[in-house]
């Protein structure tokens, strides 16, 4: 498993150059369970991540494209009437896949955004009635554009907590972005990536991350560092204990992504601001970011 995990790192930097920090946070977001959120502006390689990635677990890739005429059955999928049969027939919608890209996602309506919130959960969708399970694992991708508002429709409290992870790639550095250059000289394309790992496998790695010892001392310093969030004056909103949840399996995924079979303190301060921030709503216009900076340093760590 571990020389797995070492290929399917090196699947993704041979398609995200150097980017080493925001592949291990993909990874954490896999390998936990959970799903991520990239807030950045077009262009520096969000959807080449999602499909390489999916590629390297030999899993099966849906991108959905978010528009304001999106509907919620253009998501989850629909009965269709079939005149031969004489029966409704389902037509699935791309959630049933084992990554989704949903790409612009604030562009869809607060109705078409809400069809994700059972299946970000629950890892099933409800039609008529009957639910469906979808294909596991189950990651889901969403990016927005941080700059461009217009046309567009915040992302709820509710959704933004269904994530486990919202970080920001950024532009690649000169040296990077020359290589990015020479790369496309050559015959590499995202679809010539050989897969790693399969499907199962990846289920197998969230149950031996499920296992990573947290001692009881770590996880006070989690609920510390939680529940200062809620009683914040400068916080409007605080961590949820969704939130509490997420930032431990997180601490567990990236302890096992070190070759640790326990988490550290470290963990929790490397994971905190790209677990928490976006569930975070400060007042007065603060910057989530330097809240969560000060409340790392204020909270006593074992």
């Amino acid at each position: 498993m571990r020389e797995k995990i070492d290929a399917l790192k090196q699947n993704l930097a041979l398609t995200i150059v150097g980017k080493n920090d925001a592949i291990r946070l993909i990874l954490v977001a896999l390998l936990s369970g959970g799903h991520a959120l990239l807030e950045d502006v077009p262009g520096v390689g969000k959807t080449l991540l999602a499909k390489s990635l999916a590629r390297s677990i030999d899993g099966k890739f849906q991108r959905l494209q978010c528009t304001p005429d999106l509907l919620p059955t253009d998501i989850t999928g629909t009965n269709i009437w079939n005149p031969k049969s004489g029966e409704f027939n389902f037509l699935h919608g791309p959630v049933f896949a084992n990554v989704l890209l949903a790409d612009e996602i604030n562009r869809a309506t607060p109705r078409t955004q809400s069809a994700l919130l059972e299946v970000m959960e629950e890892h099933q969708v409800t039609v008529d009635g009957v639910s469906r399970a979808v294909s596991q694992p189950f990651f889901v991708i969403a990016t927005q554009n941080p700059v461009e508002y217009q046309g567009t429709f915040p992302l709820p409290e509710a959704q933004m907590d269904r994530f486990m992870i919202s970080l920001s790639l950024g532009y690649p550095s000169a040296a990077e972005e020359l290589q990015m250059l020479q790369n496309l000289q050559g015959e590499f394309n995202v679809n010539n990536l050989q897969p790693c790992i399969t499907p199962e496998e990846v289920q197998e790695l969230r149950r031996i991350c499920a296992q990573v010892k947290v001692e009881t001392i770590l996880q006070q310093y989690i609920l510390d560092l939680v529940r200062t969030t809620r009683y914040d004056e400068e916080i409007t909103l605080g961590i949820s204990p969704r939130g509490t949840v997420a930032l431990q399996k997180a601490t567990q995924a990236l302890a096992f992504l070190c070759d640790r079979d326990h988490a550290i303190p470290d963990d929790v301060k490397y994971l905190a601001p790209y677990v928490l921030c976006h569930r975070l709503i400060p007042n007065n216009g603060r910057s989530t970011r330097s809240v969560m900076e000060r409340l790392l340093r204020s909270v006593p760590i074992p």
